[in-house]
């Protein structure tokens, strides 16, 4: 009997630590030096100077062509930026900023008359149980949830991200 109960003990709490396993992963590897993102073949990379270390397939903004110019129109911007914030709290699993807009960004929806917009970022999703669109996101870059955690522990805030057509 107390086999039994031992055994079954066991079983429950690896079960258990299973179902508890942290979305923060840690990463110890060559530093990410660049991020590009390459909009047309929906493809980012993460760059250790001149050498690859890992590439994603990415989703984009729900119109994808251009680069983004106001506030809801759904585009991805295109140009140099700096990864500039974090959230560990994100409704899409989990989230890096994009420094968009840029002066050159305002300025431009100034003349027009529009706001930006901002809250740019490289993001999972909303919920690993909705099934897949492709470009749906209000203008980010969005990876599954898996891969958004190994982007969140490897790239630091201050990296240079190039987004382009």
């Amino acid at each position: 009997m107390k086999r039994r109960s031992l055994l079954l003990g066991g079983a429950a709490a690896a079960s258990l630590g299973a179902c508890s396993s942290s979305k923060f992963r840690s990463y110890d590897g060559p530093e990410v030096t660049y991020v590009v993102v390459e909009k047309s073949p929906r493809r980012m990379y993460l760059l250790h100077h001149n050498s690859v270390l890992r590439d994603y397939d990415i989703d984009l903004g729900f119109a994808p062509e251009g680069h983004k110019q106001f506030e809801g129109d759904g585009r991805t911007p295109e140009g140099n930026y700096l990864i500039d914030r974090r959230n560990p709290n994100s409704d899409f699993h989990l989230s890096i900023g994009v420094s968009y807009p840029n002066e050159q960004d305002v300025e431009f929806a100034r003349t027009m008359g529009k706001s930006p917009g901002g809250d740019i970022f490289i993001h999972g999703h909303s919920s690993p149980f909705k099934r897949r669109r492709h470009d749906w996101t209000w203008g980010c870059v969005a990876v599954p949830n898996r891969q958004m955690e190994e982007i969140y522990a490897m790239v630091r805030n201050g990296t240079p991200i190039q987004i382009n057509a």
